[in-house]
């Protein structure tokens, strides 16, 4: 037969959908372990503080004198503290106001980081330049001096437990980090060719912003508020040891630090456990968040 008559036959479609960016790195995510060991102590924690109940049956707030600085038993694997309070029923209810506390700060900064990042990015020139300046100010203010004089003016209020206070404090002196991945992601975002064909179409500076470049910047943002989390976490324990944090009737990690502190040498637990809860927590968000930004990074694969 000549090659005239051979016919060609056209490649099969092999009937897959072209994976997205966010598909491959749950493809890459789901093969680590680092990813689902984070993963698991993160679910834990967040059940701990949503149903402490389901960790233990103990009041945190049941505190008897005569079992000051009992050892383990009696329904207590963790002993009692100096004031005969149930060392793991403070350590599970804890959990509550610390990770509310990490959560609504981190929210705090995602929002002031978002709107500022995307708005320095996308219009760039003057507005680039004052908000770069504002940016490079709240990061010349020291971290924990700053933290200490917000924190105290905001608590002032006896009757305030500082959980509030806390919140703003962390939220607005934390959002400097997420606004300069925010900035750079749309910087890189907004040269691309569908945000050009976007634009001649007629799409507003909103539009552009909200529909175009924000889905495809947003990733790098993520990873950076989960592993600010874990951060805000430990920035509430190290706010609530120098006795400007929580107080009153607020339960948690940072505050029980606190008060066993003085009595570390007399009995341990009460120090130890909150401490090893607090470190597992930073830890598992930290981890988390570099797992994602393996995941979307394909130079890291």
């Amino acid at each position: 037969m000549s090659d005239r008559n051979a016919t060609v036959e056209a490649p099969k479609p092999t009937g897959g959908k072209p994976r997205s960016l966010a598909g491959d790195a749950w493809l890459d995510l789901r093969t680590r372990k680092i990813f689902w060991i984070a993963a698991v102590l993160v679910v834990v924690v967040l059940l701990m503080a949503a149903w402490p109940s389901l960790f233990t049956s103990a009041d945190p707030k049941d505190c008897l004198l005569a079992r000051k600085n009992a050892g383990a038993g009696g329904g207590a694997p963790f002993g009692y503290d100096f004031q005969g309070c149930d060392v793991y029923a403070k350590t599970v209810y804890g959990a509550r106001d610390s990770i509310l506390v990490g959560v609504a700060a981190t929210l705090i900064a995602g929002v002031i980081g978002l709107v500022v990042g995307l708005l320095a990015g996308y219009f760039g020139r003057w507005v680039d330049a004052v908000l770069s300046r504002f940016v490079d100010i709240v990061l010349a203010i020291p971290f924990i001096l700053g933290a200490i004089v917000l924190a105290r003016r905001l608590s002032s209020d006896p009757e305030s437990n500082g959980v509030f206070a806390v919140i703003v404090t962390l939220g607005v002196l934390g959002w400097t980090t997420a606004a300069r991945v925010m900035r750079s992601a749309v910087i890189s975002a907004k040269n691309q060719d569908y945000v050009a064909a976007a634009r001649m179409l007629g799409a507003s500076p909103a539009r552009l912003m909200l529909r175009h470049i924000l889905p495809n910047a947003v990733s790098p943002f993520i990873v950076v508020l989960t592993v600010l989390l874990g951060v805000n976490i430990a920035g509430e324990a190290t706010l609530s040891y120098l006795g400007v944090g929580l107080k009153g009737d607020a339960v948690s990690w940072g505050l029980a630090i606190a008060e066993a502190g003085p009595f570390a040498r007399t009995a341990a637990a009460p120090l130890v456990w909150p401490s090893v809860f607090l470190a597992a927590t930073v830890l598992a968000f930290i981890m988390l968040g570099d797992a994602i930004r393996d995941a979307f990074d394909p130079k890291l694969r």
